[in-house]
């Protein structure tokens, strides 16, 4: 799969590269799709949820009424749940909701995940390019020049490049990340993923390794 290399003009550069077919051609696995996305979300929840039952919430031990005579139900301490004040039951506890994932079914779900964008066309591959200083006003004339305005947009680099970070961080739909950095999930919430041309031989020996 052939696609044209861009500038930050917008413009074709008149070169071109060559995705991986193993990579950005293959069948989609949906499936893979879906449990790699659950455990990125499941990955993070903090988890760190609390109530207090019974025997947590302040409160006498002392048993409000005698056992047996009173005509109603018989009860113990006010801490009981059924009363305003007692403890939950069955309340959240302190957990871990992450679950293990074979390493070759993540790699089958972003390889299926980037296979969708190349299928319906959604993969921009921007020639290098890096900035002296921060300035979000060129990111967003970037924005303009390849179309992707308004629309939730994923720049992936080669390796960390803080100016270029930084001149994006302000600037709405837009997220810079590594290569490193890329999962299922941002590859699919992304409406268009642009590929920097030095991070796809990045991206295409992740797979291989």
């Amino acid at each position: 799969m052939e696609l044209a290399i861009l500038n930050i003009s917008g413009k074709e550069t008149g070169r071109k590269v060559d995705l991986n077919e193993l990579i950005f051609g293959i069948e989609p696995n949906d499936h893979a799709i879906y449990l790699d996305t659950k455990q990125y979300l499941a990955n993070q929840r903090q988890g760190t949820h609390k109530a207090k039952e019974r025997g947590e919430v302040a409160g006498s031990t002392r048993k409000i009424k005698k056992q047996k005579g009173t005509g109603t139900a018989r009860a113990g301490n006010i801490r009981n749940p059924l009363y305003r004040g007692g403890g939950r039951v069955f309340g959240p506890k302190p957990r871990f909701y992450g679950f293990k994932l074979n390493k070759k079914v993540k790699q089958l779900a972003r390889k299926s995940a980037l296979s969708y964008k190349a299928s319906t066309n959604n993969i921009i591959v921007l020639e290098d390019f890096s900035f002296e200083a921060p300035k979000t006003k060129e990111i967003i004339k970037m924005g303009n020049n390849l179309n992707i305005t308004n629309k939730k947009s994923v720049f992936v680099l080669p390796e960390q490049n803080n100016n270029i970070y930084l001149s994006s961080r302000n600037v709405q739909g837009v997220e810079v990340i590594m290569v490193s950095e890329l999962s299922t999930y941002k590859i699919m919430k992304a409406s268009t993923l642009i590929l920097v041309e030095s991070a796809i031989d990045v991206l295409q020996a992740t797979f291989e390794n």
